[in-house]
C-alpha cells in the first residue's frame, strides 16, 4: 500500500529516547527477551503497533507484539516455546506460560509472484504472506498510530507514516486510500471506531467519510470474527463511547440491523436510554475489575430488537407467552446471520428476556421458584436496568430487592398475608376463574409491550 494524497508521504523519522515516554520498565519482560534474542541472532526486532501507541498516551498495554525481518521459520528455530499459526497471516507465537508474544515478519505489498498473497474480487485480502522491509511493513499497516516501532538497540521510536504526530494530536488516520483499505478488510471500520473510543481520539475526516457507505460490507466478514470484535467494542471499558461511535459513523445497522431499526422507530428514545445505561454500568464494572457477562451484554444490545419483534407478534393476535418465545428465537436467529453468538451466551440471553414477565407475580410458589432460578440475579439486574427507560417497574424492583434479603419464613409469611385466606392450608388463595380473551393476547403478567416504556 503506497501513500496517497489521503495519507501524505512523510520522511522516515527516528524519535530519540529523550523525546518520547516509552520506557522498557513498562514493557513485558517476555517481550524484551524476544527482542534481545532476535537482535543477538542478527535480526532486526521492534516492539510494534498498539503497545507502542498505548505507551505513548500513558496507557498500560496487555499485549506486546514484535515485528522482525526474521521469517516465521527462523523465529521458530530460535525459540523452543514457539508455534507457527495462521494461513491468512503467517505468525510466530512465542509462549511464556499464559503470555503469548506475537512475532510477525515485515510484510510488503509488492508481490513479484514469489510470495503468498490472495485477494478477493471485491478487494478483500484473503491471504498476505509477502515479506519485505520495515518501511514497506509500516506503509501496509492499517492506521498511522499503529505503525510505530520501538527499537531496542537505541530506545528510539521509528515513524514512517506520521503516526507519532497523529498520536500526539489524538487522530485515527488510515494509511492509504480509505475505501481501498476498508474493502481489503471491512473490520477496519469497526477498529477505527473502537480505537477512537478507547483512546479518546477522533477519526480523521477522510478516514471516516467512506464508512457509512461501506458499512454493509461487514456482512462479508466472518461472523465469529465479528463476535470477537463486539466483545472488544463493549467489554473493554469503553462501551458507551463505542456504541455512540457506531451510531455516529453508520455502523450500528451493519452489526445489529434489527436493533438499529428498533431504536430508530422508538420515538421516545427510552430504549436507547436503557442501552446506554447498561453500557455505562458495564464500563464501570470493567473499571472496578468486576466480571462482565457476554450473555447480559447481548441481552442488552438485542433487547430493542426483541421488544419490536414481540410487539409485532402480539399485534397479530399471538398469545403473549408464545409471542415471547417466538420473538426471542426470531431475533437470535436473525442476528446469527451477522454475529456468531455461541449458544452458551444466546440461551442465557433468552432466559433473561423471558424471565422479565415473571417479576410481576406474587404467588408464593412462583416467587420462591423464581428466586431459585439460576438466571434470577441476571434477570433481576436487567429488570432494574429497565428503570432507565421507565419507572413503571419500580414496585417490582423494590419487592424483589427486598425479597432477596428476607429469610424464607418471613418472606412466606408476607406473601401469605397478601394472598388472603388459604384454600388448602398452605397459604394459597382460592384460584379464580380466568376470563378467556377473545383476541388471544396478553394474559401473562405484564407481557404487553409499550414503546414509551422501553419494554
Amino acid at each position: 500500500m503506497q501513500p496517497t494524497d489521503k495519507t501524505p508521504a512523510v520522511s522516515p523519522r527516528s524519535i530519540p529516547r529523550d523525546q518520547h515516554n516509552v520506557s522498557r520498565k513498562d514493557v513485558s519482560p517476555n517481550a524484551l527477551r524476544v527482542l534481545y534474542r532476535l537482535r543477538e541472532a542478527g535480526f532486526g526486532a521492534y516492539l510494534v503497533g498498539g503497545a507502542v501507541r498505548d505507551l505513548l498516551v500513558g496507557g498500560h498495554p496487555k499485549d506486546f507484539d514484535v515485528a522482525t525481518d526474521a521469517t516465521p521459520e527462523q523465529v521458530k528455530q530460535l525459540f523452543r516455546n514457539c508455534r507457527l499459526i495462521g494461513r491468512r497471516f503467517r505468525l510466530a507465537h512465542v509462549v511464556f506460560g499464559r503470555e503469548i508474544i506475537e512475532v510477525a515478519t515485515f510484510r510488503s505489498n509488492a508481490d513479484d509472484g514469489s510470495g503468498d498473497r490472495e485477494v478477493h474480487d471485491g478487494g478483500r485480502l484473503l491471504r498476505d504472506n509477502v515479506y519485505g522491509t520495515i518501511e514497506e511493513d509500516a506503509v501496509r499497516r492499517d492506521f498511522t498510530a499503529n505503525a510505530l516501532y520501538y527499537a531496542i538497540e537505541d530506545f528510539s521510536v521509528r515513524d514512517y507514516v506520521g503516526g507519532f504526530e497523529d498520536v500526539r494530536n489524538k487522530v485515527m488516520r488510515l494509511i492509504g486510500d480509505p475505501e481501498t483499505r476498508y474493502r481489503e478488510d471491512p473490520v477496519r471500520m469497526l477498529r477505527a471506531v473502537r480505537l477512537a473510543a478507547k483512546l479518546g481520539f477522533e477519526v480523521e475526516p477522510d478516514t471516516a467519510a467512506p464508512i457509512p457507505v461501506l458499512a454493509p460490507l461487514l456482512k462479508e466478514s466472518a461472523p465469529a470474527r465479528l463476535f470477537e470484535e463486539c466483545l472488544k467494542l463493549f467489554l473493554s471499558g469503553h462501551g458507551v463511547a463505542s456504541f455512540e461511535g457506531l451510531e455516529r459513523h453508520g455502523l450500528l445497522a451493519g452489526l445489529f440491523p434489527e436493533t438499529a431499526a428498533a431504536l430508530k422507530s422508538n420515538r421516545s428514545g427510552a430504549l436507547r436510554r436503557m442501552v446506554l445505561a447498561g453500557l455505562r454500568n458495564t464500563d464501570q464494572r470493567v473499571a472496578n475489575d468486576e466480571p462482565v457477562s457476554p450473555a447480559f451484554l447481548f441481552a442488552l444490545l438485542l433487547w430493542p430488537a426483541y421488544c419490536r419483534a414481540l410487539m409485532q407478534l402480539q399485534s397479530q393476535g399471538m398469545h403473549a407467552v408464545e409471542a415471547q418465545r417466538r420473538a426471542a428465537d426470531r431475533v437470535t436467529v436473525h442476528q446469527l446471520d451477522t454475529i456468531a453468538l455461541p449458544r452458551r451466551f444466546s440461551l442465557p440471553m433468552q432466559e433473561i428476556w423471558l424471565l422479565q414477565t415473571r417479576f410481576s407475580q406474587r404467588q408464593r410458589k412462583r416467587v420462591f421458584r423464581l428466586l431459585a432460578h439460576p438466571r434470577f440475579r441476571a434477570a433481576f439486574d436487567f429488570l432494574a436496568l429497565r428503570m432507565a427507560a421507565s419507572d413503571e417497574h419500580a414496585a417490582d424492583v423494590a419487592f424483589w430487592r427486598e425479597a432477596q434479603t428476607q429469610p424464607g419464613d418471613a418472606l412466606a409469611a408476607q406473601l401469605d398475608s397478601t394472598e388472603g385466606p388459604a384454600a388448602d392450608g398452605e397459604g394459597r388463595a382460592p384460584r379464580k376463574r380466568r376470563r378467556r380473551r377473545r383476541n388471544g393476547g396478553g394474559g401473562h403478567g405484564d407481557a404487553g409491550v409499550s414503546e414509551s416504556a422501553g419494554e
